[in-house]
């Protein structure tokens, strides 16, 4: 594993990273950060540059999003909806389904915009879509690209 700068959204370089692999969205504890940087407000992973093989960190309110992409999407019916639809959602095991509005995009891959953002929208983790308790299909979340600049 190579490592590389940990970069807040501005770009600003706050640490290093001893590769990517080995953090998750969401993740607080052991960054790496600068003990100022970090007492100012606690930070987040909120994405990574795998360009610029740079870990980016942001507060609470920059972490997850509305939206998300999920791919190698199965339905338990066989057949991809062609037009869309509103349902729940659930993106961790234990986490309670919440509305949104999912869009087929063909090719085994669905849009899911959710009512609210949420706070831990993983790549690689399941979506799955429920119309009340009943299961209509799933996907792996797939990494959405990330706006922050390489390290300066």
């Amino acid at each position: 594993m190579v490592a590389g700068p940990i970069v807040r959204q501005s770009g600003e370089v706050v640490g290093e990273h001893h590769g990517l692999a080995n953090y998750t969205i969401g993740q607080r504890k052991g960054l790496g950060i600068q003990a100022a940087e970090q007492a100012a407000e606690p930070l987040y992973v909120i994405g990574v540059n795998p360009h610029g093989n740079a870990l980016v960190v942001g507060t609470a309110d920059e972490l997850g999003g509305s939206a998300l992409t999920a791919g190698r999407v199965n339905w338990v019916s066989g057949e991809s909806p062609d037009a869309p639809f509103r349902a729940e959602v659930k993106i961790r095991y234990k986490a309670q389904p919440v509305p949104a509005l999912i869009e087929p995009l063909g090719g085994e891959r669905i849009r899911v915009t959710f009512d609210e953002p949420l706070r831990d929208i993983t790549p690689g983790q399941g979506a799955v879509v429920y119309d009340g308790d009943v299961c209509l299909g799933g996907g792996i979340i797939e990494r959405e690209p990330v706006t922050a600049p390489a390290a300066t």
